[in-house]
Parts: C-alpha cells; sequence; structure tokens
C-alpha cells in the first residue's frame, strides 16, 4: 500500500480557516459541506488513505483514480486510488449519481462526495488502512476521461519495456513504481540529512562547462554566440569540487546530475544519472571512508527493509579482488574465494594446464564449490563455461570411495593422487565438494571466472539473500597498457595522487598504484572516488606518462592548473551512484525501475521523442550541418 503524508484540508484556525472558507466558497451550486457546517475544498477534504471507523458518518469528498470497478447484483464498487492509498466506494440505483458512475471505466479521474459507512464484519479487509470503512456516493464528477489504456495499471501483468517507457506516465500509478519513486524521494532526503549532520554544505556546480576527460563520451552543446564550439555536460563534477577545495570551502556536498554518453547496462542509465557528490580538504583516504560509511551505512539500515547491514567494511587490493573473486566489485555475500593453484600443474600430468604455464604470464585458478560434488553439477558448469566462449572448465570433485573419499573427474585420473590431495588441502575441501579449473593469462579468464564464483554461490545456496556486504577496492593501478598499441593510459581516474607522489612515477608505470578507491555493495560499484592529485610538478609529470604534454594539460584543464599555482590544500572524496543505490535498496534487477522517466536500452525517450532532428533554422543559427550517414 502507498504511503505518505497526510494532507492538511481540514485541520484549519484563525486567519487560515478564514482563508479556508473565502476560498472554498467559489465552489459552485453543488457545493458539498462539511459535517460541521462548512463548505468543502473543491477537490477533496481527506486522502485515499486517511478514512477509519473514526469518520463513519461524516460527509466526505475524495479525488482519484478509479483503480477497479466490480458490478454485485446491480451494486457498483469502486476502488479510488490517489498516491496515498485506495478507498472503496459503492453506488447503488437508490443513489443520484448512479447513472453517471455506471459510464465510468478503469483509470478515470473523478470527485465523489458521499457518507462514510463501515463495512459489515465480514468485509472488512484488513490489508487496506481504509478497510473498515466504504464511502456510498451522492454525487460524482468526472474530472478526466481516460481512453482505452495501452496496458493496465490494476494488477501485475507484464509490458513490454518499448510499451511501459512510451506510456511512462501510466507505468508511474501501477504501485511498484509509486513505491519505488517515494523509496527514491526519501533516500535522497535521507542522505542529504546525514551528510549536513557531518558538517557537510551542499553547493552547486555548472550543468553548462568545458569537455574532460572522465571515462567516458561528453555530452556536446554547440555555442550559437560562439559559433564552431561547443560545451559540454559534465560527466562530474570532478574539476569545479576540487576548486571548491581550493577556494577554501573544506566539506562540499552535492546531489549532482552526471551526464554521460555511454552504452547501456541493466545497472546503467545511458544518458544521465544522480550522484552523491561529495570532497574534503585536509583528509586522508581513511579520513574519506569513515566519513561516508556511517552515511550510507545509516541510510542502508534505515531503508533495507530489515536485511542486515554489515558494520565492518573490509579493505580488499584491486589485484586480490581479480584473484579471489574475478572482479573489482566483488559480491561478499558469496562466501567463494578463489586461488592461484598453478604450481600443482606445473609439470604434471594434465599436458593442457603444464604447456600452458610454460608460456609467460599465465597461471591457473580454481574456484571452490562446496555442496557440489557431483558430476551432474560439474557438468552443468562445464556448459557454462563453454557457453560463454571458453572450450570448459576442468573440475574435481570428492566422494566416498572404497578406502574412504577419492578425488574424481579427468582431472583427478591426469595429475594424481599426491597433487590432487594437495589441491584438495589448500582449498580446504572435503567430501560432496568440488573445485573447478581455469587456466590462461588471468585478463582472458577472470571475467568468466568471476561469473562462474556467482552462479556457483547461487546455485549451491551459499549466497546470502537478505544482506547488505560492502567491500572497499583500494590499490587501483594508476596505469595501463593497450594490447595493441603498447601504449600507456590512465586506468582510472587521471586526476588521483600516486602512491609514492613524484618519486614513484620515476620507475615502471605499470607498478604505480593510485590513491583511488571503488566501494562494492552486492556485487554493484556504488562509490568511486580518490585522493586527489594537487600538486602540479606531480600532475604534470602523472599526465605526461600518459601521453600528455605540459602544455596540453594546461590548454585541456587551465582553471585547474591555474588554481593550483595558488595554494592548493590536499583533498579527496567520492561520489556514491544514487540511482543504483536505489536499485539495491528497493530489490530490482534493472536501474530503470527507479528512475521516474529513464531513456530505453537505445538511448531514447520514446514518450517525448529525444532525440529529434534539429528544423533548418536551428541548424542555420547554430551555423551547423548535419551530415547524411551513408
Amino acid at each position: 500500500m502507498r504511503k505518505g503524508g497526510n494532507l492538511p484540508l481540514r485541520k484549519v484556525s484563525g486567519a487560515m480557516a478564514l482563508d479556508f472558507r473565502a476560498r472554498t466558497m467559489c465552489i459552485g451550486a453543488d457545493q458539498f459541506m462539511h459535517s460541521e457546517g462548512q463548505p468543502m475544498h473543491p477537490f477533496r477534504s481527506h486522502t485515499c488513505a486517511e478514512l477509519t471507523k473514526e469518520h463513519v458518518g461524516e460527509q466526505v469528498r475524495l479525488s482519484g483514480w478509479v483503480h477497479r470497478i466490480r458490478d454485485h447484483g446491480g451494486i457498483l464498487f469502486i476502488d479510488l486510488r490517489d498516491h496515498y492509498g485506495i478507498t472503496q466506494v459503492l453506488c447503488d440505483p437508490d443513489s443520484p449519481a448512479f447513472a453517471e458512475v455506471e459510464k465510468l471505466r478503469a483509470e478515470w479521474c473523478i470527485r465523489i462526495d458521499g457518507e462514510v459507512k463501515a463495512r459489515d464484519e465480514s468485509l472488512v479487509n484488513p490489508k487496506l488502512p481504509t478497510g473498515e470503512i466504504e464511502v456510498f456516493i451522492r454525487h460524482m464528477e468526472v474530472l478526466g476521461r481516460a481512453e482505452e489504456l495501452p496496458l493496465q495499471v490494476f494488477g501485475d501483468q507484464e509490458y513490454p519495456e518499448e510499451t511501459r517507457l512510451r506510456y511512462r506516465y501510466l507505468d508511474l500509478r501501477r504501485d511498484k513504481l509509486q513505491e519505488n519513486m517515494l523509496l527514491r524521494s526519501n533516500v535522497v532526503a535521507d542522505l542529504r540529512q546525514r551528510m549536513w549532520a557531518q558538517g557537510f554544505n551542499e553547493y552547486q556546480t555548472p550543468i553548462i562547462t568545458a569537455s574532460s576527460p572522465e571515462g567516458a563520451r561528453d555530452f556536446l552543446v554547440p555555442s550559437r554566440l560562439h559559433p564552431g564550439k561547443f560545451y559540454a555536460l559534465p560527466q562530474a563534477p570532478q574539476l569545479f569540487k576540487q576548486l571548491i577545495m581550493v577556494s577554501g570551502f573544506d566539506r562540499y556536498f552535492q546531489i549532482a546530475p552526471c551526464f554521460r554518453d555511454e552504452d547501456p547496462r541493466a545497472d546503467r542509465s545511458p544518458t544521465d544519472f544522480y550522484q552523491l557528490d561529495m570532497e574534503m580538504s585536509f583528509v586522508t583516504q581513511q579520513d574519506v571512508f569513515d566519513t561516508i560509511q556511517p552515511v550510507l551505512q545509516g541510510c542502508f539500515e534505515r531503508f533495507g527493509n530489515g536485511r542486515k547491514v554489515d558494520a565492518v567494511w573490509p579493505q580488499i587490493s584491486y589485484r586480490d579482488a581479480l584473484l579471489w573473486y574475478g572482479t573489482d566489485k566483488p559480491d561478499l555475500r558469496n562466501p567463494i574465494k578463489m586461488q592461484d593453484v598453478s604450481e600443482h600443474f606445473r609439470g604434471s600430468g594434465f599436458a593442457i594446464f603444464a604447456r600452458l604455464l610454460e608460456q609467460e604470464g599465465t597461471e591457473i585458478r580454481a574456484i571452490p564449490a562446496q555442496g557440489g560434488g557431483s558430476r551432474k553439477f560439474c557438468d552443468r558448469m562445464n556448459a557454462f563455461a563453454q557457453k560463454e566462449g571458453l572450450p570448459g572448465m576442468g573440475y574435481i570433485f570428492w566422494r566416498e570411495g572404497e578406502g574412504g573419499m577419492e578425488a574424481a573427474g579427468p582431472l583427478a585420473k591426469n595429475i594424481g593422487p599426491e597433487r590432487t590431495e594437495a589441491i584438495r588441502r589448500q582449498l580446504g575441501l572435503g567430501k560432496g565438494d568440488a573445485a573447478f579449473f581455469l587456466g590462461g593469462k588471468p585478463s582472458a579468464f577472470e571475467a568468466v571466472a568471476g561469473k562462474a564464483r556467482n552462479v556457483i554461490g547461487e546455485e549451491l545456496g551459499l549466497t546470502e539473500k537478505d544482506r547488505f556486504a560492502f567491500c572497499w577496492v583500494v590499490d587501483f593501478p594508476m596505469y595501463e597498457k593497450d594490447d595493441e598499441t603498447g601504449e600507456i593510459d590512465f586506468s582510472h581516474n587521471p586526476f588521483s595522487m600516486p602512491q609514492g607522489g613524484l618519486e614513484a612515477l620515476e620507475g615502471d608505470p605499470l607498478k604505480v598504484l593510485g590513491y583511488q578507491y571503488d566501494l562494492a555493495c552486492n556485487g554493484y560499484e556504488i562509490v568511486s572516488g580518490a585522493i586527489r592529485n594537487h600538486r602540479l610538478d606531480v600532475m604534470f609529470k602523472a599526465f605526461s606518462i600518459a601521453g600528455y604534454s605540459e602544455e596540453e594539460v594546461q590548454r585541456r584543464f587551465p582553471g585547474l592548473v591555474t588554481a593550483f599555482r595558488y595554494g592548493a590544500p590536499p583533498h579527496g572524496g567520492c561520489a556514491a551512484g544514487i540511482d543504483r543505490m536505489v536499485m539495491l535498496l528497493a530489490d530490482e534487477a534493472n536501474i530503470r525501475e527507479v528512475i521516474m522517466f529513464p531513456m530505453n536500452q537505445r538511448a531514447e525517450d520514446l514518450m517525448m521523442g529525444a532525440p529529434s532532428e534539429p528544423t533548418n533554422e536551428q541548424l542555420r543559427e547554430l551555423r551547423l550541418r548535419v551530415v547524411k550517414e551513408e
């Protein structure tokens, strides 16, 4: 049932009461009176969630949508719905409004005047706050007719996403989406309150700005006053919040809109999203962690619907996260930890792995699976690997044999009992358990290994469902090498401080770690941040390694470079994705279920017709020409 605050429509006194009477005197000839003799508000005296047995006998006015109509032997029962809830109203042939009520259809918007009556005890609906009463209709006015509906609001019917997005205003009337949007509003309000309580102040940063590298494509905006030049919608308030720190505002936050021209995913909007953006001066990485944890933990505890929220957030290095979980956003509800078991296969009888390990940069990893010790389950996981594009996954499982516990499976036969036993001991497995193996260069199989770990955890019931498990992933590499070109580029945020400062940048760039960090929850990245590089000498050197000259850095980031010449403080912060947080709290698998008006998978707004073609006049004014695709 929907929830929300009651409208202050009845409790008025003094000057407010005089104003209320003056406004309601203009209702018209069908003026309806309170039981106390005062005129009603023109649309409602109560919401559809307010009336109880205490109101029996009162004359009331309700407005809302026709949720459902039922005809019981000539008596018409209507579930009248507004944002706050549902009230049952009814009409029989004795009512002067009966002829008009007979014409009603689903989702017509109406106003009714009537008398509150108690339901018979056998007809009480305990699921509704208004379930003990009903309202007998004396008068009814149609406020807005509805044509034949492209999707039904009542019930839980499934509709194609294209239909739901094209008629989003109807889709949003459904209970689940009403609850999701109210949850989102309450989460944002809660985050604001918690940030204020931590001594932060909210400041707004520009929406129209200059392009900057944030790891995704910009949305560009042509300038009418400066033909041939373009603004950009900010991918994040990154540079501005750093400038706020240089300006001396110590603790900043903002519920910030961000714009990125990205390919859509289930957990990512293709155009825009909102984040809790924050920055602090004179802080270390740990200070940032200690500040944001109570904000997010408190929010998840308040809106998590009773699910456990971990109070201890472990810090895991990026390297260990990929080794143990196959991803830098691990789901710690699943206890499975992968391990490197290369030594057990080096020079073994299993030629595929033995030859593989002779190549530089290769290894064999094992995924332990407690309770997965059956050939049927092992074959199923092998088929999963093949669907993911791999030849398969080797496996060993342990079962009861003639002389006690024995290892089974093709791998066990090839490498022999001594190596098999060593693997079992390393992984801490026993009878009824299994282990799955993937080999090669980690970058080639880690993603599949991570997916396999998740599938194994789900299928074997190892993953805790009613829990929010957080962890910080730290020590991200500053740079990465392009496998095709061999060029070095930033792997994460280019404005992060390298660990070790200027001295660290003199060695192998691929070994340089940054003060960069992400917060993962249940397999999703919900926070990303860094301690910023506030020293120009370190910044110029860091960018030069990625191929940017000092002149290029000054040209692309003139505001930040100039500001850092005038006493920049050490500073750092992070940003939490609000859409993704609400998606987790609402237990939704698709982020579009928690965004009021989302785009579809092709970054189209089917409801508003965006993107649309500009007129010739608009193009001429901007001095632009559209080149048609061949």
